[in-house]
């Protein structure tokens, strides 16, 4: 993403995939039998499985002539790919923006909806923010933003309020909370590092305050480097590392959502998609979140948001008018709500608002817009970041870790 955009960034995403194969060749698209057209909802996104569905559900009792069902495999990101490979496509695609999007959009596998009226419900930085994650976008629109999430600070008010811990503003006040915690007998974070994309919560967060503001632009152009702008981040990265349990790599984010919702820890470093999962586990804690000041300088410190879920309609698709109703359906302005309530969202559809407890102390970053944007989301699709952030954790070697970014990035950039 280029860097600090004043946006929100959703993140949801629902693929209706087809079941029947194409005659002599390896597509599958939505099948018509006994007059319906039947459609496959794949989505990325684990966390939404049940709101999908039942509003997939409200969908099919409106056109009873299409049949929806909701398919969230385990490693989806990969599944998609693999699909992709061998020309196996869906009719529909919910997922970020992120690589995923990118390798769609760069693979010619999405319809071009730039000029098409489906987007004209969706809130226009939400659509400029899908430019720049695929490398040929050409400036056009291939998916339909649909919910934003925020990545920070999930915090434990009971446990704040017992310490009278006050939400910190800066970095050092941040480490003086941790301490607080840590005086008082209980640990400041729950780290999951067994599932390494957890480590890029963080990691997009304290670059996105402290990377410098053309860095994304200037090393896709091979103008710098991460060795040469990232130190200070990646100390900042070990410290982290400092604040959570004994074995940070050997837990897992289920376990780690589930040790939170016990009490476990103070904070969590993850998203607002994790707080359905948490409130599943213990519905009557009591969460809030604020963004991780990474910056001693407060006006640097931003809450990082992007498009947790679009929808996009593939190339491939037999069904692509069928597929259009249901995301005509999806941004109604009344299921939108009922998305984001279930989710602990943000919304990309015009006048869709979040008014959850769990999230309102971060309302005021969104109004002021001090908004910050996921680096990872714009890395090359093949640059595997949050392996290396895993590794670095294991090795704590920071010289190693910073070469092996600049490396694999440039290999990866090599590429595309």
């Amino acid at each position: 993403m280029n860097k600090k955009l004043k946006l929100l960034m959703s993140i949801t995403i629902s693929a209706v995939i087809g079941t029947s194969l194409l005659a002599g060749c390896g597509s599958k698209g939505g099948s018509t039998e006994n007059g319906k057209v039947k459609l496959e909802l794949f989505s990325t996104k684990a966390e939404n499985k049940t709101i999908l569905q039942s509003l997939a559900n409200e969908f099919q009792e409106k056109n009873p002539d299409i049949e929806i069902s909701i398919n969230s495999p385990a490693n989806a990101g990969t599944v998609l790919k693999t699909r992709l490979a061998k020309n196996d496509m869906p009719d529909l695609v919910a997922l970020g923006a992120d690589v995923n999007y990118g390798a769609l959009v760069d693979a010619n596998a999405l319809v071009d909806l730039t000029n098409d009226g489906i987007i004209e419900n969706i809130q226009k930085p939400y659509l400029d923010m899908l430019h720049g994650i695929a490398s040929n976008d050409n400036g056009k629109i291939y998916g339909v933003p649909y919910a934003t999430n925020a990545d920070g600070v999930l915090y434990n008010k009971y446990i704040f309020s017992k310490l009278g811990l006050q939400i910190p503003k800066t970095w050092d006040e941040f480490m003086a909370v941790s301490k607080k915690i840590k005086d008082a007998g209980q640990l400041p974070l729950y780290l999951t590092l067994k599932d390494a994309w957890t480590g890029m919560c963080f990691w997009n967060v304290i670059a996105s305050d402290l990377e410098p503001s053309n860095f994304l632009a200037d090393k896709k152009a091979g103008k710098t480097t991460f060795e040469a702008t990232h130190g200070e981040i990646v100390d900042k990265m070990e410290t982290i590392g400092t604040l959570g349990q004994e074995d940070i790599l050997g837990v897992s984010y289920n376990d780690g959502n589930a040790a939170f919702a016990q009490g476990k820890s103070a904070m969590y470093l993850q998203g607002n998609w994790a707080i359905s999962e948490i409130k599943k586990a213990n519905p009557n804690i009591n969460i809030g979140m604020f963004p991780l000041p990474a910056s001693n300088d407060p006006s640097k410190n931003n809450i990082v948001s992007g498009i947790d879920v679009l929808f996009g309609i593939t190339s491939k698709s037999k069904h692509s008018d069928e597929a259009k109703k249901f995301i005509e359906f999806m941004t109604q302005k009344e299921n939108a709500q009922k998305y984001i309530k279930d989710q602990f969202a943000f919304s990309a559809v015009k006048d869709v608002t979040q008014d959850d407890q769990s999230v309102t102390d971060v309302q005021e970053s969104f109004k002021n817009g001090k908004i910050g944007v996921f680096p990872d989301h714009y890395y090359p699709s093949s640059f595997d970041a949050a392996s290396l952030v895993q590794g670095f954790y294991s090795k704590k070697d920071k010289a190693e870790f910073l070469k092996q970014l600049d490396t694999e990035y440039d290999k990866a950039s090599s590429k595309q």
